[in-house]
């Protein structure tokens, strides 16, 4: 599991500071309590691109899949 962790820690370290601040830290602090569902959602939304994450995370626009909108929000509000 360590091993995945530090994978996602590469993968949350973004082009953008306000990006890195969000992933990071929902990482750090939510990610292994997550049911396997949201943890391959959070997965999947590290596979967009920055500037999608920035209108999703920092603008709080809505993501088309519910789930995943969940998601967002719940890292927006520090889960």
């Amino acid at each position: 599991m360590q091993e995945k962790i530090n994978r996602l820690r590469w993968q949350c370290r973004r082009g953008m500071l306000e990006l890195d601040i969000l992933l990071l830290s929902f990482l750090e602090k939510h990610y292994v309590g997550l049911s396997a569902v949201d943890q391959v959602l959070f997965e999947q939304l590290l596979s967009y691109h920055d500037l999608d994450l920035f209108q999703y995370l920092v603008k709080q626009e809505p993501v088309a899949e519910p789930l995943l909108q969940k998601l967002v929000e719940g890292i927006y509000r520090g889960y």
